[in-house]
């Protein structure tokens, strides 16, 4: 490896260090559902969000509920000395990609065969702290 690629790996390296985040990988939900629950959420304070998820009837709801909570927990983990209502943490970033495609066959009429595709994503979730945010604007 060379030198160039040695030092801008390390720097993602410590940039992941210091962020809180969690995956949620092959979850069995189409991406096109997950997306719409996600947008309920993204860029809300971590209270609110989990307030929301826990009354939206959506199935989705569940597991990126549990999604937050670890990233929550993650965050947690790296700061230990911060309390979380002092922290004023909102969901930086989420996003939805697709996983894999499981593909089946249904049998049709006249000996045809229609295809199944059962959709999976992964889901990220980038938590960050908005006093730290305003003091590095305020400084700068």
């Amino acid at each position: 490896m060379g030198a160039r690629k040695r030092i801008k790996a390390e720097r993602i390296k410590e940039e992941k260090r210091n962020k809180a985040f969690a995956i949620l990988r092959n979850n069995p939900t189409s991406p096109r559902k997950m997306r719409l629950v996600v947008d309920l959420v993204r860029g809300k304070q971590v209270n609110e969000a989990i307030d929301i998820l826990r009354f939206t009837p959506n199935e989705p709801t569940i597991k990126l509920e549990k999604l937050i909570l670890s990233a929550l927990a993650n965050w947690q983990a790296k700061n230990e000395g911060v309390r979380i209502e002092d922290a004023n943490l909102y969901v930086k970033e989420i996003f939805v990609d697709e996983g894999r495609m499981l593909k089946r066959i249904k049998p049709a009429a006249q000996g045809r065969a229609h295809r199944i595709r059962k959709r999976s994503n992964h889901v990220t979730v980038v938590l960050d702290s908005a006093v730290t945010n305003d003091t590095q604007n305020t400084q700068s």
